[in-house]
């Protein structure tokens, strides 16, 4: 079997390098963040809505794949952990998602708040955040 990625956009953050980038965004009061469709998936947009909570899915760059199942200590004195219990980058697929409130819809774009990316980070996908029941 063979997987395919296409990469639907680009997220515009504030953060130009990975020491700026915080390892953990208040998703209501980080930083305004823009989730920019490329032209063929920009009508793709139709029916969300500004305060509607969806999940953005992006590509993490640069990461370390080697690391991807090593069981890790965030800090000296938490017990281990393994790499699917963290939000960390480093993973055999590095994809990222974060759920946040569409702030502003249109031209192919959605303002958001609290993306933990890069500036430039590709886009993979955008669903409407679903709860457990529906």
């Amino acid at each position: 079997m063979t997987a395919t990625l296409k990469f639907i956009g680009t997220i515009r953050t504030p953060y130009k390098t990975l020491e700026a980038c915080p390892r953990n965004v208040d998703p209501e009061n980080g930083p305004e963040c823009e989730v920019v469709l490329d032209e063929p998936y920009r009508d793709g947009l139709q029916g969300l809505v500004p305060g509607q909570k969806i999940l953005v899915l992006y590509w993490f760059e640069g990461v370390d794949r080697d690391r991807v199942l090593t069981v890790r200590r965030r800090f000296p004195d938490e017990d281990p952990r393994g790499t699917f219990s963290l939000g960390s980058p480093h993973r055999p697929n590095p994809i990222a998602a974060a759920e946040v409130v569409a702030l502003e819809i249109g031209n192919g774009r959605i303002v958001v708040k609290g993306l933990d990316c890069l500036d430039g980070t590709k886009l993979l996908d955008i669903k409407p955040a679903m709860k457990p029941d529906q």
